[in-house]
């Protein structure tokens, strides 16, 4: 997917990520992480401001800095250069509240066409999965590469 993205800065193993966004509020690092879960071979990804403090990923600050579409970008090329290192690898994400959950599905739904060729997306439901639809509500989303 060719979006305007920031530059990133991963560890060795490409499980995570940092870049720095730049608007209205200023430079806000962004961290990136994929973890293991009990399930293999699905890695959850961790998305969030930088704290400052403790170097975590504080999913729950709101930024504003005007970059959203950039910041999201930007992440979505984590994704590419974590499978293509794992590439078995399913990814799961979902927002730190329904509001965020809402901005990843509307993300994904408008650059669809672009990211299938690449990607099967499935949407979480209460009790299943399905192939991503937009202008569906989900729980959360698992990708993998195709």
């Amino acid at each position: 997917m060719k979006l305007p993205n920031y530059p990133l800065a991963s560890s060795d193993d490409m499980k995570i990520f940092q870049f720095v966004s730049e608007g209205t509020k200023g430079l806000i690092i962004k961290k990136v992480q994929f973890t293991a879960t009990n399930v293999k071979p699905i890695f959850n990804l961790a998305f969030g401001d930088k704290d400052e403090k403790t170097g975590e990923i504080d999913d729950q600050v709101i930024s504003n800095n005007g970059d959203s579409e950039k910041v999201l970008a930007t992440v979505v090329a984590t994704i590419y250069a974590f499978t293509d290192k794992n590439k078995d690898a399913w990814i799961y994400a979902t927002g730190s509240t329904k509001a965020r959950t809402r901005l990843y599905r509307i993300g994904i739904a408008k650059y669809l066409e672009v990211v299938q060729n690449d990607f099967e997306i499935l949407g979480e439901l209460e009790e299943d999965w399905e192939i991503f639809q937009k202008d569906k509500e989900y729980l959360g989303f698992i990708v993998r590469r195709k």
